[in-house]
Parts: C-alpha cells; structure tokens; sequence
C-alpha cells in the first residue's frame, strides 16, 4: 500500500473528540457481512454503543437485520458522520456523495488515504477525519468498552 504524508489538520484532536462526543448516526460505507472484516467490528461496536448506524453497499440487502443501502443517497434520514472502509481510490466519489447529502463528517478510516477526497470533503462543509479509527476514538473519549 502506497502512504503518503497526512497532513495533521485531518487528525485534529479538538475535531475527533467533538464528532465522537456528538455524533448519533454513522454512515458506514463498504460495511461487510463478514464478521472478520473490520468493518463488521466497527459497525458492531458502534451499534452497540447506542449510535444509529446506516449500512452503505450495494452488495448487501441486510446487515445484522439492519437495511442496507446502495448509496448514501439512499440514505433515509440525516447523516453525522460518514464512516468510510473502501479503497482510497473510492474516497474522492464518496466524499462528492457525503457533501451532496449533507453529511456532518467524512471519516476516512484507518489505511484509507486520500487528500483529494479530504480536500472535497472540506470545501463542501464538512469535517474531515483521515486514517484514524472511529470506533478505537469513541472508545477512548467516550469510555465504552
């Protein structure tokens, strides 16, 4: 996997904290059915912490008895956060997506990097998270285990 430098405004603690301590519906883009897949820890996780979670892959029709969503686009209520676990090269399209419906936050997890899709992201408004997390930084800040 080809890293590049990232730049430490896309790691703002000030930015990471506020988004876990407020955030109540989570987007998870490339949710996996496979229990081994990250992914699939993350969302769990996060359901179980009590956040609305809005599975997004057009490959699943159900996730743990959740509907599944082919986009964000189809997305029925309002986004907080758009969690993403595709390959970098997705990250621009995503981000493009999450501005276009409003989204709170584009959080780029952890390995997925993408300046481009951060810059996107940014300029249409929404906080930008990059290579970190959101499941190890809601453990962290909020405490649940």
């Amino acid at each position: 996997m080809h890293r590049t430098e990232i730049d430490p405004i896309w790691q703002d603690l000030a930015v990471l904290e506020r988004l876990v301590r407020e955030s109540r519906t989570i987007a998870v883009v490339g949710l996996s059915a496979d229990p081994a897949r990250p992914s699939h820890g993350v969302a769990t996780y996060l359901r179980t912490s009590g956040l609305t979670l809005f599975p997004v892959n057009p490959a699943l029709e159900r996730w743990e008895g959740l509907p599944a969503y082919r986009s964000l686009a189809d997305v029925p209520g309002p986004i907080d956060v758009v969690d993403v676990f595709r390959k970098p090269e997705h990250a621009v399209e995503i981000a493009r997506e999450a501005v276009a419906v409003g989204a709170g936050a584009l959080w780029l997890q952890l390995g997925v990097i993408s300046d481009e899709a951060a810059r996107v992201a940014a300029a249409g408004g929404l906080d930008v998270v990059m290579d970190r997390c959101f499941a190890v930084e809601h453990r962290e800040v909020v405490g649940w285990s």
